[in-house]
């Protein structure tokens, strides 16, 4: 399955409440933060909700592993 590399790239201070939410369901807590989660309709839900907030690449499943 698709591996997402998602990185935190602006802050949450002064957003909405379901965005910071949505930056901690995620696992991100401060700019510069990355996790890789697979590619699904769950994770892109939460990508399209703040995708001001973040950088999304796709890496490959040997990428995600290291």
């Amino acid at each position: 399955m698709a591996q997402l590399k998602i990185t935190q790239v602006k802050s949450a201070i002064g957003r909405q409440d379901n965005q910071r939410q949505t930056l901690r369901s995620l696992g991100l807590k401060r700019i510069g933060d990355s996790v890789v989660r697979s590619d699904d309709p769950v994770t892109l839900g939460y990508v399209n909700t703040i995708p001001h907030l973040l950088d999304v690449q796709a890496v490959s499943d040997e990428e995600a592993g290291e």
